[in-house]
């Protein structure tokens, strides 16, 4: 996950449940979620081999499984650390812009900026996050719906305070909108990192962040959604 630290992750063996690793286990698990993250984006989870996983991070095999119990275990708690630490990234942003006194909806600006330079850190760990939401036979679904909950909630809350203060209308579809937003910040920095990576991350955020300020902000201070489209087509 090119370096990304860990955030949080389930009981492993040797640990008690609620139990945190210790620095050293944290930083064998970092390693072997950084190795399975690339390996599993470069040739698929079934082509991946445990064996390979300790090879790319320099472990024993042994040293997998007293971190976890399998593959689909260390599979799930990366994609559950990695969503967690987006929704933590997200959560600074809006909270920092709070602090400075911004708007609810420059808040939102500012969780595009902080989505996109995680995306930019861990492109490979986003990859494999959206191509598992199209995927509902997996044995992690539950734990993929409730990490995914958690970074939309984060979207929500600031959603929510912004409507309640007038900053953006109040026939906002709340839920749908969290989602479309996370949603755009995902899938356009893929295809950034993917199709166009030679645009800076500065250029990224400039055209997201108009297309947020023309379509979520635009809706304030209590008029319906669309009126602002409205006068624009009239013109």
């Amino acid at each position: 996950m090119n370096g990304l630290p860990v955030s949080r992750g389930g009981a492993v063996a040797g640990t008690a449940p609620g139990a945190a690793p210790g620095p050293r286990r944290t930083s064998t698990r970092r390693r072997l979620f950084d190795a399975a993250v690339t390996l599993i984006a470069e040739q698929g989870f079934s082509a991946t081999t445990v064996d390979e996983i300790a090879d790319r991070a320099g472990v024993a095999k042994g040293t997998v499984y007293y971190n976890f119990a399998s593959k689909n275990v260390l599979y799930e708690e990366l994609l559950r650390d990695g969503i967690d630490l987006l929704a933590d990234s997200l959560r600074r942003a809006a909270d920092a812009t709070a602090a400075r006194g911004g708007t609810r909806v420059d808040a939102l600006d500012a969780m595009i900026r902080a989505g996109l330079d995680f995306i930019a850190c861990s492109p490979a760990l986003i990859q494999l996050y959206v191509a598992e939401l199209w995927r509902t036979n997996r044995t992690w679904r539950a734990t993929l719906t409730s990490v995914r909950g958690r970074a939309q909630a984060v979207v929500e809350s600031v959603l929510r305070d912004a409507v309640r203060d007038g900053e953006l209308s109040d026939e906002l579809d709340i839920p749908l909108t969290a989602s479309a937003l996370l949603g755009m910040v995902l899938v356009a920095a893929l295809d950034w990192q993917s199709f166009q990576p030679d645009r800076s991350v500065e250029d990224v955020h400039a055209a997201l962040s108009r297309l947020l300020q023309g379509r979520v902000g635009a809706g304030g201070q209590g008029r319906p959604e669309g009126r602002s489209e409205e006068r624009s087509e009239g013109r």
